[in-house]
């Protein structure tokens, strides 16, 4: 039996590539920009303002542990069975049914919305597992981190398109035909999902599933030999020394990373900053991220992906800080630009350099693990946002905590070494090539 044959030709390449640009709308116009202000202002009207950031961040929480429960169990049974692609598709399916089900949230319905939302950040993020995890056949060592950054990319550019002209739904919504801001900002939960669902069909038709990594198909016991895998994995991947410390770093400083995404606007919306400010530097960072995350990619190679990633986890440190002395509209423009300058690439050379530590054999596998450090990460910053908030009445020193996950994150990069990684991953692969054979 041979190892995954990897897809290098340009057709896979920018077909993967585009889900970065189909899901990213999700990312943007549910996560980041425009259901954050809809939850504070319409869904949890009847709410106190800090009371409505407070319940956001308790339910990015509960999404990410359900995800974060299920990841490992998903990516074991996708490697036991040639599946990587179909959970995908179903995930996507279920992210985008309830994505379109926010249309239907009424005044006062915080709590269906915060449903609806957990099952549609659930179907994102349980995509992306396998999304991520077709990323080590798709590319080799010397280019893995250009496919990376340039995934990423296009999904600034496809997430801040499909912003655009959302934007204009709520804004101006006479442009469009439609009758309030109202009803714009519910036909754009409906366009996120129609988006991702067209947007993600390149991926479904012109990427292929990867080869089995052991050999056979494990049918009606998929599920047991599922969790018997995660078992086994839990164990193994101590085994991966520099793999392992990368994900208690990566569990660190994305855990801030998370919760700056998530918890941004509706923080701008509790100090009272206008929609239009909010609306308009969250498309700023759309923009702004598209040459920078390429840039990271670049400054990847200068200066090597870990520099690069201390670099972007030292500003993010000083967001934080100015993040809690934060009062105006310009204060928050300037904040949402440094972000721009410095998530995407820093997120996009995180899956790279995780995706060169990773055995082709356990491909899924491995990054369901990982999407697990960047769920239970994801669903700690929110929830000390929202507990902060809660005891001391303001969410300023939420914010101010974050510097500890970006200095504990830094702290433990610092011990991971890439070229050892990369070579027991290499080994992992030689073995289990030996042993099928």
């Amino acid at each position: 039996m041979n190892l995954p044959v990897k897809f290098n030709d340009n057709r896979s390449v920018y077909s993967w590539a585009m889900y970065d640009w189909a899901n990213s709308a999700f990312a943007t116009t549910i996560m980041a920009a425009v259901l954050p202000i809809f939850y504070s202002t319409v869904a949890a009207g009847g709410l106190s303002g800090q009371m409505a950031s407070s319940y956001w961040g308790y339910t990015n929480t509960v999404s990410m542990l359900l995800i974060a429960v299920l990841a490992p169990m998903l990516g074991a049974i996708a490697d036991y069975r040639r599946a990587k692609i179909k959970f995908l598709t179903w995930f996507m399916m279920l992210g985008a049914l309830f994505t379109g089900l926010l249309y239907f949230i009424g005044a006062g319905q915080w709590l269906l919305a915060s449903v609806f939302y957990i099952l549609a950040r659930v179907g994102f993020s349980g995509s992306n597992i396998f999304y991520d995890s077709l990323l080590p056949y798709l590319a080799r060592n010397d280019d893995i981190n250009r496919i990376s950054t340039f995934g990423y990319a296009l999904g600034y550019l496809g997430g801040g398109l499909l912003l655009v002209i959302n934007f204009i739904m709520i804004i101006k919504p006479e442009l469009l035909g439609i009758t309030d801001s109202l009803s714009g900002t519910r036909l754009s939960f409906v366009s996120v999902a129609l988006w991702w669902s067209i947007f993600s069909l390149p991926l479904l038709r012109n990427v292929q599933e990867p080869a089995l990594s052991n050999g056979k198909v494990i049918g009606k016991n998929a599920i047991s030999a599922g969790f018997s895998n995660l078992r086994s994995t839990f164990r193994q991947i101590r085994k991966f020394r520099e793999t392992f410390l990368f994900l208690i770093a990566f569990w660190l400083y994305n855990d801030g990373i998370g919760t700056i995404i998530v918890m941004a606007v509706i923080f701008g919306t509790e100090i009272g900053i206008g929609q239009i400010h909010l609306y308009g530097a969250i498309l700023a960072v759309q923009f702004i991220g598209i040459p920078f995350t390429l840039l990271f990619g670049r400054l990847a190679i200068r200066i090597t992906a870990k520099r690069a990633i201390y670099l972007g986890l030292i500003i993010y440190s000083i967001i934080s800080v100015f993040g809690y002395f934060m009062q105006t509209a310009l204060h928050f423009w300037i904040l949402a630009i440094t972000v721009g300058i410095v998530q995407g690439g820093t997120q996009a050379l995180s899956r790279s350099l995780f995706a060169q530590m990773t055995p082709q054999s356990r491909a899924a596998e491995f990054f369901g693990f990982f999407d697990v450090s960047q769920k239970f990460s994801g669903m700690i910053g929110p929830a000390l946002f929202g507990l902060v908030g809660q005891w001391m009445h303001s969410s300023r020193l939420g914010i101010i905590a974050l510097v500890v996950f970006f200095i504990g994150g830094m702290f433990m990069l610092e011990k991971v070494r890439l070229p050892d990684g990369i070579e027991a991953a290499r080994q992992a692969d030689l073995a289990a090539l030996s042993e099928n054979n």
